[in-house]
């Protein structure tokens, strides 16, 4: 094989160190963003957290020169040293007011907060702080199975009935369902112990007492029952309801009222009362004790009206303030190409670029979240059902950017606005045409089902073919099937399920 040199012409994309850097804070949302700025603090000895009345923060100095930093340098020992002879001065008052007050004989039994009250400004517990508890916020969310041992552990049970007992626990969902039978479970215990169908039963009607109600049942109809059975005896329409869900619970799910009424031999008005008293019970009772933690959306943008217009701002709360230490960049010495002054040259060039990609991840997400009020100006003031088509293209054409830049964006990002907190992808939607050759969003589509299902007659509720006839008298074409779709997406069960006498 024969060697030769060839010369090539060609272009390719090379994404610098700079761009890499600014697309990655692009796509991280607030929490990750906070996280990369405080890795940032720890690793880069040149940036450093601005104070809160310091103007000189991100957008105010992400390229400082060597000599503003020279200059800063004496500007900033000037301030430190009057700060220090100022709080020398408060310090010498405050030692004259604390011997002037405290007198010389104090009784045996005196409090120091009984003679001198401290100041509020310290890092004591004040009043604020007496009710924070450490250990409630951080320890972990208590999960049925804890709730169901606790109590166990009050209950006096032999150890055989106890490992029964644990078996039964072990086996319950996170919705309080026994998801084996008693029949399974007697086969999961130790042989040795001799332990007899009739034990297990036992033992399952002990815990099934235990809270929440109806827990550790084996179907819906038994969870119901234990409810029931837990309720006072002159509870009105008890003993309907136990003999409702005893014995025909298979036609109060399928809603036929009226062979309901004739086998309960109940009026309509009497079956009314019953149901009504059947709905306070929980069919998932293990969800009332849920081992989930809180998740806080924090918006990175706000949107409000001011004298009639709509404006956005971002959220100053969502990142610290940064700024170039100046006193190690005063340190930096232009012509020194010793390894200190490299690193920190390094460091400091670095600095720059992280202020400078915070900076155009800032501008960029006020952009793109000022065009989306735009067009969705009706949203804000009609609500959903005035909801405009939307996708990325049209966003990426109005700032003169390209669609991934707009998907990054959009992705984790929240505005919080007076109709509630909303992430900006939620204000982008497919369209479909009307008879009149406009376009209406889906997002109105599914605002408009919904109004229709919560204004729907509840004896005879719409079917997705009627809404669909009502849609299109409003000039909307939507078929069946896509009606279908868009009930599901909001958790509305069909006609059939909807129906009730109340």
């Amino acid at each position: 094989m024969k060697q030769s040199l060839q010369l090539k012409l060609g272009q390719q994309l090379t994404m610098t160190p700079q761009l890499q850097q600014a697309i990655k804070l692009l796509q991280l949302s607030t929490l990750d963003l906070q996280q990369e700025i405080q890795t940032a603090l720890d690793s880069n000895p040149m940036l450093e957290l601005g104070e809160d009345g310091d103007e000189a923060g991100t957008a105010e100095q992400p390229a400082a020169d060597y000599e503003t930093a020279a200059n800063g340098h004496d500007t900033l020992r000037e301030t430190a040293a009057a700060a220090a002879a100022e709080n020398d001065g408060d310090g010498e008052d405050l030692s004259a007011n604390w011997q002037e007050d405290i007198p010389e004989d104090l009784p045996v039994d005196t409090r120091w907060d009984d003679v001198y009250q401290t100041s509020t400004s310290g890092t004591g517990s004040g009043g604020d702080d007496s009710d924070f508890d450490m250990d409630t916020r951080n320890s972990a969310a208590e999960s049925l199975q804890d709730h169901l041992y606790w109590q166990l552990n009050l209950t006096r049970m032999s150890d055989t009935d106890r490992m029964i007992a644990t078996a039964i626990i072990d086996a319950v969902d996170p919705s309080g369902r026994l998801t084996v039978g008693a029949e399974e479970l007697l086969e999961g215990l130790p042989t040795e112990a001799g332990i007899e169908l009739d034990e297990v039963m036992a033992v399952l009607h002990r815990v099934q007492q235990f809270d929440p109600p109806g827990v550790a049942a084996r179907d819906l109809r038994e969870c119901l029952l234990i409810q029931l059975q837990q309720m006072a005896a002159d509870t009105p329409w008890l003993r309907e309801a136990r003999f409702v869900v005893d014995k025909h619970i298979q036609l109060l799910g399928s809603r036929d009222y009226a062979q309901l009424m004739r086998r309960a031999r109940l009026k309509e008005n009497e079956l009314r009362e019953v149901l009504k008293l059947i709905q306070t019970l929980n069919p998932n009772p293990g969800e009332v004790i849920a081992a989930t933690t809180a998740e806080y959306v924090v918006p990175d943008v706000f949107v409000r009206k001011l004298r009639g217009r709509w404006t956005v701002e971002l959220n100053p709360d969502i990142a610290p303030r940064l700024r170039i230490n100046a006193n190690y960049a005063a340190l930096v010495r232009r012509a020194d190409s010793s390894s200190d002054n490299t690193y920190l040259r390094d460091n400091l060039q670095e600095a720059r670029w992280f202020l400078k990609s915070l900076q155009s991840r800032n501008e960029t997400l006020l952009k793109v979240a000022t065009q989306i009020v735009e067009h969705q100006r009706g949203f804000f003031e009609y609500g959903e059902e005035a909801m405009k088509p939307l996708v990325l293209h049209d966003i990426a054409e109005a700032v003169s950017m390209h669609e991934s830049t707009i998907s990054r964006v959009t992705t984790q990002k929240y505005m919080h606005t007076p109709r509630g907190i909303f992430e900006l992808k939620y204000f982008f939607s497919s369209h479909v045409a009307t008879e009149s050759g406009g376009e209406c969003s889906s997002t109105a589509i599914r605002a408009l089902i919904k109004k229709m299902v919560a204004a729907e007659n509840p004896r005879k509720p719409l079917s997705d073919s009627k809404i669909t006839e009502l849609l299109a008298e409003q000039g909307i074409v939507v078929a069946r099937r896509t009606i279908a779709k868009y009930r599901e997406a909001l958790a509305i069960p069909p006609s059939n399920e909807r129906k009730r006498l109340i």
